[in-house]
C-alpha cells in the first residue's frame, strides 16, 4: 500500500519501519525537494524492480520517527556532572558564570558540537530556548552575532533548530514592577519589551537573509523576568504564527514569589497576559493547581517536560497524569543537557508518573511516543508531509533483546541508536573530541 503526492528527492528503503502506531516491514520512503515524506510505500522489499537506482538508494535497518527536543539550553551542556550547591538557586550562580564566559566563535563551536551530540543520541529538531543575547557587559553585538552563533552550530550538526529568542527583563518579581537585573544577567536584556520586539523583528529579516532553514520562535522567560504587563506587551507584539515558550512554575519559590506580587499563580498571569494558545509551550509545569490545569487545558498549549533536568535540579516531579488525563499535549526536552538522550528522558517522564501516583502504565507506548516526536495527534510512527526525519536503532543491543520494539521507549538508550536522517540527508556523526576541546576552553576560560 502507498501513501503519496509525489516526490523529486531520494528514496530510503528500511527492513522496518514505525507507521500507524506499528511496526511494519519493507517501508520505502521517498523524500521531496523540501526534505519531507513525500509518499510511503509498504511490503515493498528492497530488491524491488521499483528501486530504479538502487545504488543511490539509502538502506536502513529498524527505523521510528526522529525525536524532538523542545527545550534546551545549550550552554548549560557546561554543567553536566557538576555536584555541590543545594538547590535550583545555587546551581544558577554557577550557571551565569558559565554565560559570561561565552562570546560569538566560541559558542557557535560549543552549539554545533552540543547539537551533533543530540543529533547522534536520535534528535533530528531542537528548541533552543535562547538568551545570551549581548555582550556580558550588556553592550549589543553589532549582527545579532550571539543568535547567529546558535544557527551557524544548527547549521554545522545538521539538526533543525526552532531559535526561541527570549524576552528577559528581570532579575526577579519583587512587589510586581520587576527588580533590575543583576550584572550576571546584563547580556540577557534588552531594557524593555518594545526594545525586545524590535530587535526580534530585526533578527527575523537577518535569519531569512542568512540562516533561512531557521525558524525564529520566541520566548518569554519567566514571569520572574517580566512583569505582566510586560508579558502582554510581548505576546501582543508577534505575529500571531509564532512559536512561544515560557518557563512555568519549575519551583515553589516562583509561585509563591508570584502569588505574592500578583495575587496569581504563574499560569494565572499568563492567562491574564493572553499567553497562552494554541501556539504556547510552557516549559517544567511542575507545581500546578487544578485551576492551572485547566487553564493550560482550555487554552490548547503544551507542555515540555525535562525529566533528567527537573531531577538533576531536584524540582519535583510534574502531575503527568492529570496533565494527560487533562488531554494537555506533552512533548519533552533536555532543559540543561545534563543527559542527551530521548529514551532516558520518556524513561524517567513514565517512572517518575508511576512513583508519584503508584500505578504503572500512567502513559502507554503511543503516549511515549508521541512525547518524543512532539506532536500529540494521531497514532505515532512516520507518517506522509512530516519532515524526512529518521533514526535507525541497532536491534542487536543487549538492552533490546526480548523486549516489543513499542516499548523502547522504556528499555532502549541512545547508545542504540545507529544512524540518523535528517530531511533525507544522513547526518554525520558526533565528535567527541570537539565536544571534550570546545568544553575545556569554556572550564579554563
Amino acid at each position: 500500500m502507498t501513501q503519496g503526492m509525489g516526490t523529486e528527492g531520494p528514496t530510503i528503503h528500511c527492513r522496518r519501519a514505525l507507521v500507524d502506531g506499528r511496526f511494519v516491514d519493507d517501508v520505502r520512503i521517498e523524500v521531496d525537494a523540501d526534505g519531507r515524506i513525500a509518499a510511503l510505500t509498504r511490503g515493498l522489499p528492497s530488491s524491488s524492480p521499483l528501486f530504479l537506482h538502487p545504488d543511490a538508494n539509502l538502506q536502513l535497518g529498524v527505523v521510528v520517527p526522529g525525536f524532538a527536543n523542545t527545550h534546551s539550553h545549550l550552554f548549560h551542556r557546561a554543567l553536566r556532572g557538576a555536584v555541590g550547591g543545594d538547590d535550583f538557586w545555587s546551581w544558577r550562580q554557577a550557571m551565569y558564570r558559565i554565560a559570561g564566559r561565552l562570546e560569538p566563535d566560541l559558542y557557535r563551536r560549543l552549539a554545533a558540537a552540543v547539537f551533533s551530540e543530540m543529533v547522534a543520541a536520535g534528535y533530528t529538531s531542537v528548541a533552543e530556548f535562547h538568551y545570551l543575547h549581548h555582550r556580558p557587559d550588556g553592550r549589543p553585538y553589532p549582527h545579532h552575532d550571539m543568535e547567529m552563533a546558535v544557527a551557524a552550530g544548527a547549521a554545522e550538526a545538521g539538526i533543525r533548530l526552532t531559535l526561541l529568542d527570549t524576552c528577559y527583563l528581570h532579575s526577579g518579581l519583587g512587589d510586581g514592577s520587576g527588580t533590575p537585573l543583576t550584572p550576571e544577567q546584563a547580556r540577557f536584556g534588552d531594557g524593555s519589551a518594545a526594545a525586545w520586539l524590535e530587535r526580534w523583528y530585526r533578527l527575523r529579516d537577518a535569519l531569512a537573509r542568512e540562516y533561512p532553514q531557521c525558524r525564529l520562535g520566541a520566548a518569554v522567560h519567566s514571569v520572574r523576568a517580566l512583569t505582566p504587563a510586560e508579558i502582554a506587551e510581548a505576546v501582543a507584539g508577534l505575529p500571531d504564527d509564532v512559536p512561544l515558550h515560557v518557563h512555568v512554575s519549575e519551583q515553589p519559590r516562583e509561585n509563591a514569589d508570584c502569588l505574592a506580587a500578583t495575587g496569581l499563580t504563574p499560569t494565572g498571569v499568563l492567562a491574564q497576559a493572553e499567553a497562552l494558545s494554541g501556539r504556547t509551550t510552557v516549559v517544567h509545569a511542575t507545581h500546578l493547581t487544578d485551576e492551572d490545569i485547566a487553564l493550560i487545558a482550555g487554552s490548547g498549549t503544551a507542555v515540555s517536560l525535562c525529566p533528567t533536568t527537573e531531577a538533576d535540579l531536584g524540582d519535583g516531579i510534574a502531575r503527568v497524569a492529570d496533565l494527560a488525563e487533562a488531554g494537555i499535549p506533552l512533548t519533552t526536552g533536555t532543559d540543561e543537557d545534563v543527559v542527551t538522550d530521548p529514551f532516558a528522558e520518556l524513561r524517567l517522564l513514565e517512572s517518575t508518573a508511576r512513583l508519584a501516583g503508584g500505578r504503572r502504565g500512567v502513559l502507554d507506548a503511543a503516549a511515549l511516543w508521541q512525547a518524543g516526536a512532539g506532536r500529540a495527534q494521531g497514532d505515532p510512527g512516520l507518517r506522509v508531509g512530516d519532515p524526512a526525519d529518521l533514526v535507525e536503532i541497532d536491534t542487536s543491543s543487549a538492552r533490546l533483546a526480548g523486549t516489543d520494539p513499542l516499548t523502547w521507549p522504556l528499555t532502549a538508550s541512545a547508545d542504540d541508536v545507529a544512524r540518523v536522517v535528517v530531511g533525507g540527508v544522513l547526518a554525520p556523526r558526533a565528535d567527541a573530541a570537539g565536544l571534550r576541546a570546545v568544553l575545556a576552553e569554556i572550564g579554563e576560560s
